[in-house]
């Protein structure tokens, strides 16, 4: 094995192993890891000293470790950004581990044709950033707290917007929220069964997460046969860090479904069995929420911005 995979192999384990710990204890590291009391908004994924919102595994890691150590601040930079705009990380802290995904061309021999050819070759690399709450000295908008609180009550006309634009079949009524694929619809109790717009929104997108498995969208397949099997414990771990990923984006607390607790332990048997499980999950819950994100109308998305 050649050092850039061993270094690949560390980051892989070094990540799933801070979301089994988690798990280990019964908590989801992806469910209202954040402070609402920071300005740049009550839930949010985490973002770069820029602005720009992380994606995929690093959105799961460094909201563990903001859950670990209680940051308030969404908002993460390297030491050297931190530099360069005036501030410094605190001596003694702990920074938390990203990773960078990208790919490279080559051209080489192919040994049969003889000719050369382009390869593309992916790579990932790990780095570390200190989030705003390790850092002194940034200009004064890092710091930033909130002002005020959204009525959990009403309906957000943001979400409504959201999940109205997606043109999904929603039907209403019953006690139970899911999607069934036969009949390629999504299926949620009224809104005012629930105990509040928050947990609503969370639980349809939970749904609207696993309506993009759909044959006719993402196709996306585990082989899941019955309720409980590895296959079924894959979707369902999608379908969370989705919902979490489009929370966080819609500016919703994501609570907790008390029927995903049974999921807990088979996610840590899915996580210890393959290191790169973790990542995987991450990466189709990102197309999953790109996907939905896609279907918007241009001027909701500009207003979104």
């Amino acid at each position: 094995m050649t050092t850039q995979d061993t270094q690949r192999q560390d980051i892989y384990s070094r990540i799933t192993d801070q979301i089994i710990a988690h798990l280990e204890k019964g908590v989801k590291p992806w469910t209202q890891p954040w402070n609402a009391a920071h300005a740049a908004g009550p839930v949010t994924r985490p973002l770069r000293f820029n602005g720009e919102p992380y994606s995929g595994i690093n959105i799961l890691t460094l909201w563990a470790s903001a859950m670990e150590r209680s940051f308030a601040a969404p908002i993460w930079m390297t030491f050297r950004q931190a530099r360069e705009l005036g501030g410094h990380v605190r001596k003694g802290e702990k920074g938390s581990p990203v990773v960078y995904a990208n790919s490279i061309q080559r051209t080489q021999l192919d040994e049969k044709s003889g000719e050369d050819v382009d390869v593309t070759i992916p790579f990932m690399k790990g780095y570390t950033v200190f989030n705003v709450d390790q850092i002194e000295d940034l200009p004064a908008h890092y710091y930033a707290v909130a002002d005020g609180a959204v009525n959990p009550d009403e309906r957000d006309a943001r979400a409504e917007a959201f999940f109205s634009a997606l043109g999904a079949r929603i039907l209403n009524g019953g006690n139970a929220a899911f999607y069934r694929p036969a009949s390629d619809h999504i299926q949620m109790p009224m809104f005012e069964a629930f105990f509040d717009a928050q947990g609503y929104y969370a639980t349809l997108a939970h749904e609207c997460i696993h309506w993009t498995r759909h044959p006719s969208r993402l196709d996306r397949s585990f082989e899941q046969q019955r309720f409980g099997d590895v296959g079924y414990a894959k979707e369902e771990l999608v379908a969370e860090l989705g919902a979490a990923f489009l929370s966080a984006d819609l500016g919703l607390k994501l609570e907790d479904r008390q029927d995903h607790a049974a999921y807990i332990g088979s996610w840590l048997q899915v996580l210890r069995d393959d290191k790169r499980a973790i990542f995987a999950a991450a990466a189709h819950a990102q197309r999953a929420a790109d996907y939905l994100h896609k279907l918007q109308p241009v001027e909701l998305l500009d207003a979104a911005e």
